[in-house]
């Protein structure tokens, strides 16, 4: 089994509850292994957004914004539905 940071957790029942139980006494620590993405691709992403927002134009960025209004409030498959029910 493994725990919610990609920790080893015993797999029989009996032995995960003995473990939460140590845990939650505090005998023993958990020690936590990182998963996760590497540390310089986050980082990375967040430059990459600003050197985006920096490289467009004024006019370029104004047709972003005005077509994601745009997808955002155009009526959805079930908001056609009700309006043709609300015609009958």
């Amino acid at each position: 089994m493994v725990g919610p940071h990609g920790e080893r957790r015993p797999a029989d029942t009996v032995a995960n509850a003995l473990h939460v139980a140590k845990l939650a006494t505090g005998e023993i620590k958990e020690t936590y292994v990182h998963a996760g993405k590497h540390p310089g691709k986050r980082a990375g992403g967040q430059k990459g957004g600003a050197a985006r927002a920096e490289s467009l134009t004024l006019e370029r960025r104004k047709e972003i914004a005005e077509q994601g209004a745009a997808t955002r409030c155009a009526p959805t498959a079930l908001d056609r539905g009700r309006s043709e029910r609300v015609q009958q």
